[in-house]
């Protein structure tokens, strides 16, 4: 928001000096981004006499000028066209710098001649491209004065952040009022005297909008002004949009810009003569109808938008921008003018659907004054009259302005509890009377408090109390230590964040990469992965395509590996730690770890050719994560039942009894055709929640840690078992004959075919015994390796292979 001084001084009598109202609106949480004052920069330069233009005696183009600089005199050279005896300009003295050029004079000689300063154009003094001649002033100008001060340009520019929530700081009145709330000024109230109508409006108003979408313009206030003469505005509105970069087009138009800025109050006129018909119509439910705004492109509307049309069609996108087709010229005579409340959200959603900026867009998704409607209809009828002549009719009014009024339970003790600063019950009744709520007592240190129709923003006790510190000053508070605390036994974290911590880790070890995505995501991508149920759409997305919270972290992944593999990266290894949501509520917040590979587990090379990625890398991946995390990796199930997303027979879940720790697999191709993704992908997702927490345990001292002396032993055992019975029982069935002595069972063959018999299959696996008291003997090792085929024989029904 950028409004210069003047202009801020209409609406706030002041003495405070520049620095002081800058930090005053920082204080009051308006940050001020930039001050510009051009009265520093053009300092140096003064208003010069030109006593004597004579030729340069070395050059024909050159003058040579004696230059009364109100000082004194001193010599110029100047090659500009119209210098000339007798004229009066722009003079820099030598150790100036030059704001259009950055150049920094000093004395010199040109041709032979000594010269000692300049004479500037419009272009070096960075007013203007103007530079076919220097700066020529009128014969009254003040010899020796501020060229600066003389021009008027010595206006500081302020340029301050308003945050979302302060829509009433959207306008210079808005500003000079908190200002004044915070004792840096006198407010100055605009002057809202009603303009009488002197005749009934031709041109009538008709909401035409379907059952449940009256909100989306509860009132329209127009108002039929006659025989305007359209030119130029008024300078001084000229030079307050122009100091705030806004181009001057005509005393109509440049209204609207000045009013919306002004008293954060967005006005659209329409050229009465070009509305086809005598009402204009507001309604949604317009897909597929065109129009042409005002910048000169033209959009098509779907359902959701408001429009404003006539018997011509849609004329203009209400609250957003107006149409061309009815846009005012020189040549208009009649006009109608608009003040209208429009819905923030679906101003919004216009906006982003059609990516279309405007400043009254900016305000209306914000929350525009609701009662400030008619008001501000006088103040738009009033400049209109003065600048363009004419004569008003009377107010067109259709709807009513929303309910806004509102009581909000205050307590002023909640001052001190929530900002640590004890101010009494009057003090905070007389800022927020400054700030222009009323309050009444009900009880002790009990306020209703009604916050005035231009704050929105205020809905319960907290904002008030931040109204109130912000007002006595954040500076004011005072700094306090807090009290020691206790020393705590346990751990400052919760189990759960330190077991994400480890799994991340151990994922980061196996050379995997951590990816920061969005918790939201398109909603198609969600309904490939399970869906997301309609508590989870956001009502204000930032992107129009990221309308959902995400129900697993896999889609983000996933087109994450997708942008690499375009870029020519198609070998990723990624992981993210993080929540998904499986609802709206705090238990369907889960805390997930996932992770993807693609492309090639491993390069083609000398030895080995090269890999896909697929199910066994996702599952090295999860097992190594969850044994990081604490899980009892041992004791974990693996069954084929994985999410629909995974690929059927190239899948599995990794489960502790009834409780899924995880999943993983090969995504299933519907899913990577549907993201457009034409490599194979593994992943895997582990809910953390899930994992047991371990028995708390006497002491907090790590188990010393038990290296055996004595050699290990290792034997290799191949069963023939049926053809559905899998790796893991077959492992189980060995690990459990005797787990001091059994240190690790591992699968490492496995045969179907000519030998095995038919349903058959073969698995292989090695076992390693590691003794620590002993030397195994041979008989020690083949009475285990008995039990051992007996057991598998027993739980499996498998056979020692001939």
């Amino acid at each position: 928001m950028k409004f210069t001084l003047s202009w801020l001084k209409t609406y706030l009598e002041t003495d405070e000096s520049l620095e002081a109202l800058s930090a005053g609106m920082t204080a009051i949480g308006l940050e001020v981004e930039s001050v510009e004052d051009p009265a520093e920069k053009l300092a140096p330069f003064t208003i010069a006499h030109v006593v004597e233009a004579a030729p340069h005696p070395n050059a024909d183009k050159l003058r040579l000028c004696t230059v009364d600089t109100g000082a004194g005199q001193v010599q110029v050279v100047c090659g500009a066209p119209n210098a000339r005896t007798g004229m009066k300009g722009v003079f820099a003295a030598s150790g100036s710098t030059i704001p259009g050029t950055g150049l920094k004079l000093k004395p010199t000689k040109i041709r032979g001649v000594s010269s000692n300063g300049m004479l500037c154009s419009e272009r070096e003094m960075g007013i203007s491209d103007e530079h076919e001649g220097i700066i020529d002033l009128p014969e009254d100008a003040p010899v020796g004065e501020p060229f600066a001060a003389y021009m008027g340009l010595d206006d500081p520019l302020f340029d301050i952040a308003v945050t979302p929530n302060r829509a009433d700081c959207l306008g210079v009145y808005g500003i000079a009022r908190d200002l004044a709330a915070a004792g840096l000024g006198q407010l100055k109230a605009p002057d809202l005297t009603a303009v009488p109508g002197a005749f009934k409006s031709p041109l009538d108003v008709r909401l035409d909008f379907a059952p449940g979408a009256e909100d989306a313009c509860p009132l329209f206030v127009g108002r039929y002004i006659r025989g305007v003469i359209n030119g130029p505005s008024p300078k001084w509105m000229q030079d307050r949009l122009l100091s705030v970069d806004l181009r001057p087009i005509s005393a109509l138009v440049d209204m609207t810009n000045f009013v919306t800025l002004d008293l954060n109050r967005p006005v659209h006129v329409f050229d009465a003569d070009k509305v086809s018909g005598d009402h204009l119509w507001l309604r949604t439910g317009c897909a597929g109808a065109k129009f042409q705004a005002l910048n000169g492109k033209e959009y098509e509307l779907d359902d959701e938008m408001t429009a404003i049309g006539d018997g011509a069609g849609v004329q203009s996108l209400a609250g957003v921008m107006g149409g061309e087709a009815t846009g005012c010229t020189g040549e208009t005579v009649n006009v109608f003018i608009e003040i209208a409340l429009f819905d923030p959200v679906r101003t919004a959603a216009t906006g982003r659907k059609l990516n279309l900026e405007s400043d009254a867009r900016h305000r209306f998704e914000r929350g525009v004054d609701p009662a400030f409607a008619e008001p501000g209809m006088e103040v738009a009828t009033r400049l209109v009259l003065e600048m363009c002549g004419g004569e008003a009719s009377a107010m067109v009014i259709a709807g009513q302005a929303p309910e806004w009024r509102r009581e909000v339970t205050f307590r002023p003790s909640r001052v001190h509890s929530l900002g640590g600063v004890d101010l009494s019950e009057m003090v905070c009744e007389e800022i927020l009377g400054n700030l222009g709520f009323d309050s009444y007592e009900v009880g002790s240190d009990h306020l209703a408090v009604e916050p005035p129709s231009w704050r929105g923003d205020i809905v319960g006790e907290a904002d008030l109390v931040e109204e109130v510190l912000r007002i006595h000053g954040f500076d004011n508070i005072p700094a306090v230590s807090l009290p020691p605390l206790k020393a705590r036994a346990g751990a400052a974290i919760e189990l759960a964040p330190r077991r994400m911590g480890w799994a991340r880790r151990a994922l980061a070890v196996r050379g995997m990469s951590e990816a920061v995505t969005w918790s939201f995501m398109p909603r198609a991508q969600a309904d490939l992965f399970g869906g997301a149920l309609p508590a989870l759409t956001l009502a204000n997305p930032i992107s129009s395509d990221l309308d959902v919270m995400r129900p697993s972290i896999l889609p983000n992944l996933a087109m994450a590996c997708r942008r690499n593999a375009d870029r020519g990266f198609a070998d990723m290894a990624l992981f993210e730690t993080g929540p998904q949501y499986s609802g709206d509520s705090a238990a369907d917040q889960h805390r997930v770890v996932a992770g993807m590979r693609s492309g090639q587990a491993m390069s083609r090379n000398m030895y080995t050719p090269a890999r896909p990625v697929d199910a066994f890398d996702a599952k090295a991946d999860a097992l190594a994560a969850l044994a990081a995390a604490g899980a009892p990796v041992a004791s974990l199930q693996v069954k084929p039942d994985a999410p629909a997303w995974y690929h059927p027979g190239r899948s599995g879940t990794l489960a502790l009894g009834p409780n899924l720790l995880g999943c993983f697999g090969e995504l299933h191709p519907a899913v990577l055709a549907a993201l457009d993704i034409d490599l194979p992908l593994a992943a895997f997702e582990l809910f953390i929640d899930a994992i047991p927490v371990p028995k708390e345990k006497a002491g907090r001292t790590r188990p010393a840690l038990t290296i055996s002396d004595f050699p290990a032993v290792e034997r290799d055992f191949a069963f023939v078992v049926d053809a559905d019975v899998s790796a893991e029982q077959l492992i189980r069935a060995a690990r459990v004959v005797d787990k001091k002595l059994i240190a690790d069972v591992a699968l490492f063959d496995l045969y179907e075919g000519e030998g095995v018999g038919e349903g058959k299959k073969s698995l292989a696996i090695a076992v390693r015994l590691e003794p620590k008291d002993r030397t195994l003997t041979d008989a020690e090792i083949e009475t285990l390796a008995t039990k051992l085929v007996d057991n598998v024989k027993k739980v499996t029904g498998g056979v020692l292979r001939g």
